[in-house]
């Protein structure tokens, strides 16, 4: 077997966090929960790569107050920080922020600033970057990207929904541009030069943002939109979307074979 990446979409701080299933996938990659065979799967794990939303932020969407279990923003991420200072050290965590991360909302986004994750930027196996990122992993080239703009295109693209939101990161692939529908709900920075532009195919693409687990093979790259570890907020339901949950992606690098392991704690 290859070396594999676990794919997560996170969410600390609300209410509605999966506090003990998150506590099963950290005990599951230190080899102190599963059978035999599952903890041999956990020893083949290299990488942890976070596709933003770290945090669930303060003040992302109209009374998400009432939603929050830490009302602290810098609290929120010395809760997170618990739980990744528990990953191997053997292991290499990579994280891009998302829209409820302490960085400004408009893409491209920089990377989440030292002062909110300074113990993990101290670890050497910690590497922050931006949204969206590119980044090689052994063999594999990655893109990295939040996802931001995929409830625009959801909404304005005929046949695309929420329930499959690797329709969209092919959409997404077939125009070649991250926020390829301007004028929507997508804020992008005003800045010289294009960032968004995909100019290169990527063996994979991984996002979140939509909470939504779903994967796809479009002409060689495997597009992965990531399952979430909260479960459905008040907000969410009024948008009719019903989030996956606790379901961390199980990366092959060798072969990009990929599993979704269930980590549900019911």
């Amino acid at each position: 077997m290859g070396s594999v990446s676990t794919l997560l979409h996170l969410h600390c701080g609300s209410k509605t966090f999966l506090y003990k299933d998150f506590e099963n996938l950290v005990k599951w990659i230190k080899g102190d929960l599963g059978n035999s065979k599952q903890r041999k799967k956990a020893e083949a794990i290299k990488y942890l790569i976070i596709t933003g939303d770290l945090v669930d932020g303060i003040g992302v969407y109209p009374s998400q107050e009432k939603e929050l279990a830490i009302l602290n923003l810098y609290n929120q991420y010395k809760e997170l920080m618990n739980y990744l200072q528990m990953i191997p050290d053997h292991i290499n965590i990579i994280v891009i922020p998302g829209n409820h991360d302490a960085v400004r909302q408009a893409l491209p986004q920089p990377a989440i600033p030292k002062d909110f994750l300074e113990p993990l930027y101290e670890r050497d196996n910690v590497t922050s970057l931006g949204n969206p990122s590119w980044i090689k992993i052994e063999n594999r080239t990655f893109l990295l990207y939040h996802g931001t703009s995929i409830i625009d295109i959801i909404s304005r693209v005929p046949g695309l929904s929420v329930e499959k939101p690797e329709k969209a990161l092919k959409y997404i692939m077939e125009t070649r541009h991250l926020a390829s529908l301007f004028g929507g709900s997508t804020p992008i920075a005003p800045e010289t030069e294009d960032n968004l532009v995909i100019e290169k195919a990527p063996d994979v693409m991984q996002s979140g943002h939509i909470h939504v687990a779903g994967y796809e093979n479009y002409r060689g790259s495997l597009l992965v939109s990531c399952a979430a570890w909260q479960s459905q907020t008040e907000y969410q339901r009024t948008l009719g979307l019903t989030p996956t949950v606790s379901k961390a992606f199980y990366l092959n690098l060798g072969t990009l074979d990929i599993n979704i392991l269930d980590f549900g704690a019911e």
